[in-house]
């Protein structure tokens, strides 16, 4: 799968996800149903930690400014900004269309290009890695419940 793919679907997921919140939002302020709250905050969650991770992947292989990086992860936060981030970011180019450090691409240089040859050299390995780390992540926050409001 290309940078540019793994990062427009994830961007569009995290659309979907933001709906789907708004909606059960939306529906238990109006009255006609809570029960929707909780899966869909579940899935936003896990799309959001998600994209975040396809995020800084395509960050490092192609090269972006911090700026850009920092742009891509923040617009997670907003409701259906990663939209607008991902049309601006493939205009520009900036979405490749194969991964520069891909077994026999570039050499990596420095310790997060290392690590990320090493994701696209073993990919099924590091798949499950980080379907782990996502989940635990995803276990962590939901362990730790909704953040209260201060009284």
């Amino acid at each position: 799968m290309t940078p540019r793919l793994l990062f427009r679907i994830f961007a569009f997921a995290e659309l979907i996800t933001w709906a789907g919140l708004i909606t059960a939002l939306v529906l238990r302020a109006t009255g006609v149903s809570d029960a929707w709250v909780t899966p869909a905050g579940g899935v936003h969650g896990f799309v959001f930690l998600a994209y975040c991770v396809v995020t800084v992947l395509v960050w490092i292989d192609a090269r972006w400014r911090p700026s850009w990086g920092v742009l891509g992860i923040a617009s997670a936060v907003v409701p259906f900004a990663t939209l607008p981030v991902e049309l601006v970011v493939d205009h520009r180019g900036m979405l490749p269309r194969a991964w520069r450090l891909s077994p026999g691409g570039e050499r990596p240089r420095g310790f997060w290009e290392h690590g990320l040859a090493w994701v696209l050299r073993r990919p099924w390995l590091a798949l499950l890695l980080l379907a782990v780390a996502v989940t635990g992540a995803f276990l962590l926050l939901l362990w730790m419940g909704p953040p209260v409001p201060k009284s």
